[in-house]
């Protein structure tokens, strides 16, 4: 019985750890990026997130040859209200983190700055979003877990971000719906109002030909 029970035990941990990485491989939750930068325009990377989310980034410039060269770079970091959350100059490695406040695209502008502006420069930023952005070896710590009790709780917190991005989703849909049967109501009232606007013109019309042929004395 003994072996029985153990080889069920590593099925389930085995099946366990295989939905874990499965949740977080389709949970959109971190992301590495290099940006080509020309000298003289800005690119900016872009993220739909909902409200509440722990979102942490980290940028540098890569820059192969003279140390004392290095170009640097300026960034800005804005909320989908056009509040600024982040926002550095002359720099060459920087930071930033915050938990959105509202659902929306999150906006990461960067731009050469500085003496060696007449040559493009390349950033790497690595963007983690949600658990990515949880700093899990603290946590197992702090909490005295590990192995398959710490992959169980990454599971867990994958899981209530997919729930929440599902709501998130089903929100968004729900205001899209509720726009789209405005748009289309009011679209429809537009078009009977246009009718009767052009029945009355035509009923106008007729009136007043009718009234110049009588006094023409034509009908």
């Amino acid at each position: 019985m003994g072996t029985t029970d153990d080889a069920v035990i590593q099925r389930a941990t085995a099946v366990l750890l295989f939905s874990a990485w499965v949740l977080a491989a389709r949970t959109p939750t971190a992301a590495a990026l290099w940006l080509n930068l020309p000298p003289s325009a800005r690119k900016c990377v872009s993220e739909e997130i909902h409200a509440g989310i722990v979102v942490l980034a980290d940028y540098a410039v890569i820059h192969e040859g003279d140390p004392q060269m290095v170009p640097t770079i300026s960034a800005k970091v804005t909320a989908p209200k056009g509040n600024i959350l982040h926002h550095n100059e002359n720099a060459t490695i920087g930071q930033f983190a915050f938990t959105t406040s509202e659902p929306g695209n999150y906006l990461a502008c960067f731009w050469q700055d500085g003496p060696n502006k007449g040559t493009g420069t390349s950033v790497s930023i690595n963007w983690r979003i949600g658990i990515a952005a949880k700093d899990w070896p603290s946590i197992a710590r702090k909490d005295k877990i590990e192995g398959v009790e710490l992959e169980l709780r990454k599971l867990e917190e994958a899981v209530e971000a997919i729930h929440d991005n599902l709501l998130y989703l089903r929100s968004r849909e729900a205001t899209m719906r509720d726009l789209s049967e405005k748009t289309n109501s009011r679209v429809a009232w537009f078009g009977i109002m246009s009718l009767g606007v052009c029945i009355l013109a035509s009923a106008v019309q007729v009136w007043y030909l009718k009234g110049f042929f009588l006094k023409k004395k034509l009908i």
